[in-house]
């Protein structure tokens, strides 16, 4: 077996050998979940290919900018005489409503994208809904509030719905992600909704989604509408009209204004933006959620916009960053070439603003750090755009690959070991989330990194449940395997015997 440096490096070689060529290719494996394989698969696709797979109107709840607020998003005909406008009630029959207004901005041709914050939400309570689209009423919906100073997360990585394609089913079908035939997208929705349900079945008391990027798969530039179908099997999925769902933007989401238009982020810094859109942040309970779009290598606007976080919420008990490129991984494809990109940068900056917790994406395996800190020292600091969409502006595709660029990034320490977890611990834990759905997996990098605690690569679909207090943060991670769920790590918990973080 080549040693890590010579394997990264041979791998870096053959992607910019085929990039040149025109045909970059990555590392996928023939590992996938095959949805064609569940009893329920027949209805489905009927379903799909008659009415979700046109249904681009589906609304997505997103944090607000508090626990007290909750945000809309949804997409109808166009209609410039039409207010967006949500009911919430109490009531399942909508009985003594109270009606909020927003605005619209054009989508897609023949769309508008409506948003609509609602407020005054209390804890514990089951709260009924309707929104407006083409001037009617949408069927009633609910969503449930929990304790908002102590819940639960589901955190999710790369649902990436449509990138199954070129994988051959149990039917012997090739999957295609065609903007008229993308029964990738179909695949990879059918998982993406058993996920959820398996996930909410075994915890009905989550709170909010956390999803660290790669919501679908197809790069597509500008309003370019080619990935609405793959927006469409995401927001279709049976607990995205019930669950908040907090996003990162992902490589596949960030060239194109789709997500912007589907997802109602709150306090939007305008900061770290490309097409998609930039970086946001909210408090819930105890903690302050700062979500960074890290396919801007712009990381002074990245340290503006945890620093007006930091300013706006300054006394959480918990701050937790998630980026989609995982500075801090161990997949084969990403954790040691362009996912490190931006490491030297970053680091710091979790010091500086006392992350606890980064929740990572990207690379498609499970990986645990153990809790890290930066070694204080000078490093290069290194800019080149995602190299997935292999649109480097500097001219070279990937330019760093030699030694100098590893030992660069050896700009961290390890603060702690310990592997149940820590008490008032010092640095900051970095997980890596596996795919939610199977649509594509990714070897492990041969050589366990000195910085990874745990990590794992079982070819099934993954979650991690996040349960966080005033002074507890702890993760639990699961894999569906054949229908059945069971833990491929042990809980790990940080812990802070003070009553708050000053």
């Amino acid at each position: 077996m080549k040693s890590r440096k010579n394997y990264a490096a041979a791998f870096i070689l053959a992607a910019i050998t085929a990039a040149l060529a025109g045909g970059y290719v990555y590392a996928a494996t023939e590992h996938f979940s095959d949805s064609t394989t569940d009893q329920a698969w027949d209805a489905w696709t009927q379903k799909w290919d008659g009415q979700v797979s046109r249904d681009y109107e589906k609304i997505a709840l997103t944090p607000g900018t508090d626990e007290t607020k909750l945000n809309f998003a949804w997409y109808s005909k166009t209609d410039g005489t039409a207010t967006p406008k949500v009911e919430i009630s109490r009531r399942s029959d909508m009985g003594q409503s109270t009606a909020y207004e927003g605005s619209a901005v054009q989508a897609v041709d023949g769309y508008q994208s409506n948003r609509v914050t609602v407020d005054s939400l209390a804890e514990n309570t089951t709260y009924y809904y309707r929104y407006y689209k083409n001037g009617k009423p949408s069927e009633t919906a609910s969503f449930k509030t929990h304790n908002f100073n102590s819940y639960s997360m589901l955190y999710v990585g790369d649902p990436q719905i449509g990138a199954s394609k070129g994988q051959t089913t149990s039917r012997g079908d090739k999957l295609e992600n065609k903007s008229d035939i993308n029964t990738a997208a179909r695949n990879d929705a059918f998982s993406w909704n058993k996920t959820l349900n398996t996930a909410m079945n075994a915890n009905p008391n989550i709170s909010f989604i956390l999803s660290a990027g790669d919501q679908i798969n197809k790069n597509v530039e500008g309003r370019d509408p080619g990935n609405e179908i793959e927006y469409a099997g995401f927001l279709n999925a049976d607990w995205m009209k019930s669950l908040p769902v907090s996003t990162t933007i992902g490589n596949h989401d960030s060239t194109n204004e789709s997500y912007s238009l589907h997802f109602n982020n709150p306090n939007d810094t305008q900061l770290g933006k490309t097409t998609a859109g930039g970086d946001y942040f909210y408090k819930y309970g105890p903690a302050l959620y700062v979500v960074l779009n890290t396919n801007n290598y712009n990381c002074a606007e990245h340290e503006q916009a945890m620093r007006q976080a930091v300013e706006t919420y300054p006394n959480t008990n918990w701050r937790i960053v998630m980026i989609h490129q995982d500075i801090y991984g161990s997949g084969l494809d990403h954790s040691d070439s362009d996912g490190i990109v931006l490491r030297t940068q970053l680091t710091p900056l979790m010091d500086k603003y006392d992350v606890d917790v980064v929740l990572q994406g990207h690379d498609h395996t499970y990986s645990r750090s153990y809790l890290l800190k930066s070694d204080s020292k000078t490093h290069s600091n290194y800019n080149f755009y995602d190299w997935d969409n292999v649109k480097d502006e500097a001219g070279n595709v990937y330019p760093y690959t030699d030694a100098s660029y590893q030992a660069q990034n050896n700009c961290y320490t390890i603060a702690n070991t310990m592997t149940g977890g820590v008490t008032n611990g010092d640095g900051t834990l970095y997980m890596e989330a596996n795919s939610a759905t199977g649509s594509k997996y990714y070897e492990l990098i041969p050589s366990k990194q000195d910085y990874i605690a745990v990590r794992s690569q079982n070819w099934n679909p993954t979650y991690s449940v996040i349960r966080i207090n005033s002074n507890t943060f702890a993760i639990d991670t699961y894999e569906i395997a054949g229908g059945k769920v069971q833990k491929i790590d042990n809980t790990y918990e940080l812990k802070k015997t003070n009553a708050s973080r000053r």
